[in-house]
This record gives structure tokens, sequence and C-alpha cells, in this order.
């Protein structure tokens, strides 16, 4: 996972993602998923070219069943795009790069 990538969980939600000043993506997935480990590769890419613009996050599933049922996730890889703690946008799937990258520049739009 690169550095420009955070991991949170439960309890450390609402801090991170909820009180950001920044726009945050926040992605829902799990180990064991294989679109999940293919979107981690372009999120791995634009999350280090967007740094300083948009913060980005992971979401174990397995290990966050609050913030996973909090908003619904029911497929995973989910994205949740997030801008002054509310959801602006969302997506379900592994995302094309072109397809992410036309979602991040509509958040920031909201920034």
């Amino acid at each position: 996972m690169a550095g420009k990538i955070t991991k949170i969980t439960d309890e450390t939600f609402s801090t991170k993602v909820i009180g950001s000043r920044s726009p945050a993506v926040v992605d829902f997935w799990a180990t064991w998923c294989e679109p999940c480990r293919k979107l981690d590769e372009v999120l791995e890419q634009v999350a280090f070219e967007y740094d300083g613009r948009v913060s980005f996050f992971k979401v174990d599933v397995n290990e966050s069943n609050a913030i996973a049922s909090k908003y619904a996730v029911r497929s995973i890889p989910m994205l949740l795009f997030f801008n002054g703690g509310e959801i602006v946008d969302q997506a379900v799937g592994a995302l094309s790069r072109e397809i992410l990258e036309e979602k991040l520049q509509k958040l920031l739009q909201y920034a």
C-alpha cells in the first residue's frame, strides 16, 4: 500500500474523513477481493498524483463493520467521495484510471 493511502477503522473514520478539510476518497475493500486488488493499483497511482489536493483512505469491510453498515456497503470495491464531510459521489467496482480521474476532477470542483 502506498504511503499516500491511509488505512482507517471505525474509530478513526469520523476524524480522518468527516473532519477532513480536503476532499476525501474512501475505498471499501477486503483482502480476499480480486477486483479490490486491481483497483489498488489505480488508486496508488492517482493518490500519488493528487497528493495535497485529495486525501485517500481504505476501510477493510471485515475489520470495520460499523462504517461499512452505516454507508450501506453491499459490494466491494466501493468508493465514496467526500467533500466537507458529505458524500458527493460514489462508485462500485474496479474503475479504470480514466473514470477515476474524471470523478476526482468533479470532486475538486466541489472543494
